[in-house]
């Protein structure tokens, strides 16, 4: 079975889950790697895109972080996962989506006309402005007998 995983893997990543246009466009978003150290270097880093195919096996599929088949993917899912905060915390997804959108743009392919716009997952600090006091939804508490 691990051998039909592996048919149409690029360098032990299975091309599936990183095509070679997505590569394309996402390698030079990524922030360089940090230098290794000269003495006790530690081990290799994994490559950026077998890191980004494992991103894209958890999205897929939805398995969890720790169940990601390092052999088929060619990282574990605990390093996948680290890469994706990493390259979150570098900004890497906004741009992305922004470089998306313009080539959608520049091929006519873009239609806002029906679109619908979430904002739910904006925080609200504090409950946002309120114009006055508000009332309470809770029930009424139980008297004190004592």
């Amino acid at each position: 079975m691990c051998s039909a995983i592996l048919v149409g893997s690029v360098s032990g990543v299975r091309a599936d889950l990183v095509p070679d246009d997505l590569w394309e466009r996402v390698a030079p978003l990524l922030p360089p790697a940090p230098e290794r150290r000269h003495r006790y270097p530690g081990r290799l880093r994994v490559p950026d895109r077998a890191a980004l195919a494992g991103v894209m096996y958890v999205l897929r599929t939805g398995v969890a972080w720790r169940d990601v088949p390092a052999e088929a993917v060619g990282c574990s899912g605990v390093t996948a996962w680290r890469r994706l905060r990493d390259w979150t915390e570098a900004g890497v997804w906004p741009r992305l989506h922004a470089i998306l959108l313009s080539e959608l743009r520049r091929a006519g392919l873009l239609d806002l006309d029906d679109c619908a716009v979430d904002g739910s997952h904006v925080r609200a600090l504090k409950g946002g402005i309120t114009p006055g006091p508000r009332r309470s939804t809770a029930p009424v508490p139980a008297q004190n007998i004592m």
